[in-house]
């Protein structure tokens, strides 16, 4: 969602149950270069502050942990993306007009985003107007209102919003692939929803009010502050403006998938738009106690990175590709790890889905050379790291891991996993997640190719 104003993310731990700054601990030593706070309230509401060298500015991210993952019900789909809208439409306090002003009052930007699990609320400003920053954002989360006829307002844009994404063909090829590859649970279903409950969304007044005293809850949510501030002060405001915030009680009830036993195949029928190939294989859920992910990401990387060899041969060489990679995704429950080549003639397809097929099998026997996987991991958990150069990059980077988990030393377990990584772990995973019947094959060309045989 694009407004005026900025801000991201949010972390966790436990406070005890009582003084705002009350045994507040610090980050144990790891990768991640900067100090990390954490306290609870009593209410279940996580805060994290990280203080961080940025005079006179602060980043606040709030996450709440419920994203498309969460949607659950039969038709009732799209409706935490339609929070991320909403949210801005402001309280009995602090109407939409005034919230803005007070935004800018503060000189401060603040935006949101939703994903398959979470929707991040951030808001970057004025360090020292930091009371004013969660005195807002306390009050819309706490007491947001709307008429229905602001509802229908909003749940209009998420249609407008759905109709021009879906303008895209990479945007209906990654809709077809989830609903092709996921038959129980949510992941079956994109962030923006089904199309046929967005159009029925306005018709969903009751309902909205149903999700927001579901999820906006602290349970759900995490209090993130990083930038030109002392962990005392956020813990003392997050007592002040967050502390009467009621507990709920709901937890979805998730369905898990079951095992995928023949691939599957979806094609978008298209003369006037460049040949598409995507694999996506089931893969696993994110984990910080287990090296799948790190190991698949090292693997994905000396396959398909500009300096591997099977990028260099369809690329280069043969220019019958115009680009390929691929990478694992990490979310909360199992879901795909995919690879996509931009091909230059769609009659070359069925090659290169041969040529990354081999690289995949080839992988799961053919050991890696030692120095190249060395500086490999390096490279991708040293870069995971860069740019950690401003508040709100800082709080970007450590909100991912709170909503996986629910808590922020999740980054530092995480990272580590990568110099455990060995050849024989690469071997593994391609042998355990590229399997011939997890696959879902898309593909979008002039003519159905019947799976791409």
């Amino acid at each position: 969602m694009k407004h005026t104003f900025w801000a991201l993310g949010l972390a966790a731990c436990l406070l005890s149950a009582g003084a705002p700054a009350a045994r507040a601990q610090q980050a144990a030593k790891g990768a991640f270069p900067y100090a990390i706070e954490q306290s609870q309230l009593p209410n279940g509401l996580k805060v994290v502050t990280v203080p961080y060298a940025s005079p006179g500015l602060a980043s606040v991210f709030l996450v709440v942990r419920a994203g498309s993952r969460d949607e659950v019900e039969a038709g009732k789909t799209g409706f935490a993306h339609f929070f991320e809208h909403v949210m801005f439409r402001g309280t009995e306090k602090y109407s939409k007009e005034k919230y803005d002003e007070v935004l800018k009052s503060l000189g401060a930007a603040a935006n949101a985003n939703t994903s398959l699990d979470r929707t991040v609320y951030h808001m970057t400003g004025n360090a020292r107007m930091l009371d004013k920053m969660l005195e807002v954002e306390a009050d819309r989360f706490q007491h947001l209102k709307y008429s229905e006829h602001d509802f229908k307002t909003e749940a209009g844009a998420v249609k407008g919003e759905y109709t021009k994404n879906s303008a895209s063909l990479y945007t209906q090829l990654n809709e077809k692939v989830a609903d092709a590859a996921f038959d129980q649970h949510t992941y079956e279903h994109t962030t923006m929803g089904f199309f046929k409950d967005v159009v029925d969304m306005p018709n969903q007044y009751a309902y909205s009010k149903v999700f927001f005293d579901r999820f906006y809850r602290p349970e759900y949510t995490t209090l993130l502050v990083v930038g030109d501030v002392k962990a005392a002060e956020v813990n003392q405001l997050a007592q002040k403006y967050f502390a009467g915030w009621q507990r709920g009680s709901y937890v979805p009830n998730m369905k898990q998938e079951a095992e995928q036993t023949a691939p599957r195949y979806v094609h978008i029928q298209n003369a006037n738009f460049p040949p598409l190939l995507s694999l996506s294989y089931k893969g696993p859920a994110f984990s910080d106690q287990s090296k799948d992910l790190p190991a698949l990401d090292v693997l994905m990387t000396l396959l398909f990175a500009e300096n591997s060899e099977l990028y260099q041969q369809l690329v280069v060489k043969e220019q019958k590709v115009r680009f390929v990679g691929g990478a694992p995704n990490m979310t909360r429950d199992p879901y795909l790890t995919s690879i996509r080549a931009s091909v230059v003639k769609a009659d070359d397809i069925p090659y290169v889905k041969q040529r990354i097929v081999q690289a995949l099998e080839e992988a799961k026997s053919k050991p890696v050379d030692a120095q190249k996987l060395a500086d490999t991991k390096s490279a991708l958990k040293y870069g995971n790291l860069m740019n950690l150069d401003a508040p709100d990059n800082i709080a970007n980077a450590l909100s991912e891991f709170i909503w996986l988990t629910g808590d922020v030393q999740s980054i530092n377990r995480y990272l580590a996993l990568y110099d455990q990584v060995t050849p024989a772990d690469l071997q593994m995973v391609a042998k355990k997640y590229f399997v011939p019947e997890h696959l879902t094959l898309g593909t979008i060309g002039p003519k159905d190719t019947g799976g791409v045989q």
